[in-house]
């Protein structure tokens, strides 16, 4: 199953290739097509004895053939191949701070794949990872999402060879993690594209308030496999935080970060926007401006 996005430094079509093991397919599956479908029981087995062997001092075997395959540039980790005691240490792995450079105003929370619309209120419904939402349901608040309700809304869907730590876009102050639980039947995390299958899924989701002194609000909601991969938060609540400060990592799993923006207080860039516009992801680094 191939999926297109935008190479946004060439304005390339790219393809992506999801790895051959089933499950990463599923769990990184394909934001403009079907998806097979599996029994939440049989999915839930599966994935855990997945995620447990991912942790095993054995799995280091995967990382080389792994690395080959999916074309990651190893210069950019911070420890070498060899240093990893897991496949799972090696797939949230550390960059070089060279690796990521911070650009000026709003940036992108970590690498992956961008949509971008101008308001939540305008579309009504969104997508993220084989579920429809609306805004009340994926905060599972209602006065936070009627704050929000005409905010930017960005997605950021990781892919397997992705940097998985996450970064905060913005300077401010965090507040603490607000998890959020649930199992829900769903369909495409982007229905705009077409007709979907629907399958059962269950996702873990939660959200952080970064306070900030020039763009209000900022809601910053990761999303990860609950059945296999975790998300794991690295900073301190109500300490300053600098733009590009880590925020986080996601273990092995499917991973998407979804952001809410105050519309007046950011212009998200128009490349972004427009390839949005024709349903189609723009790739970004953890790091680049993405809105002024």
């Amino acid at each position: 199953m191939q999926i297109t996005y935008i190479d946004r430094h060439t304005g390339e079509i790219k393809h992506e290739n999801p790895p051959a093991e089933g499950l990463l397919n599923a769990l990184y599956h394909n934001p403009f097509g079907k998806m097979a479908l599996l029994p939440l029981v049989k999915r839930k087995f599966i994935s855990e004895f997945y995620g447990r062997s991912m942790k095993s001092p054995s799995s280091v075997n995967r990382i080389e053939e792994f690395v080959q395959k999916m074309g990651i540039d190893m210069s950019e980790s911070l420890k070498p191949i060899d240093a990893f005691g897991s496949f799972n240490e090696f797939f949230h792995r550390e960059l070089k701070p060279e690796a990521r450079p911070i650009g000026s105003n709003l940036v992108s929370p970590g690498d992956g794949r961008l949509l971008a619309f101008e308001s939540v209120k305008e579309i009504h419904n969104f997508f993220v990872k084989g579920r429809e939402f609306t805004l009340p349901e994926f905060l599972d608040n209602e006065e936070l999402a009627a704050k929000h309700q005409d905010d930017v809304l960005i997605i950021l869907r990781l892919a397997p060879n992705d940097y998985h730590r996450f970064h905060f876009p913005y300077a401010g102050t965090p507040g603490p993690i607000q998890r959020i639980k649930g199992s829900y039947y769903s369909v495409s995390p982007y229905a705009l594209a077409g007709n979907f299958t629907k399958v059962f899924c269950e996702n873990k989701r939660e959200y952080c308030l970064l306070d900030t002194p020039d763009k209000g609000e900022i809601v910053i909601a990761p999303v990860g496999a609950t059945m296999v991969g975790s998300i794991i938060e690295t900073y301190q609540p109500n300490r300053p935080v600098r733009k590009g400060d880590e925020m986080g990592y996601f273990e092995f799993g499917g991973s998407t970060i979804v952001m809410l923006v105050d519309r007046n207080k950011v212009s998200i860039d128009e490349d972004i926007l427009a390839n949005t516009r024709n349903k189609m992801e723009t790739f970004v680094k953890m790091g680049e401006t993405i809105g002024a």
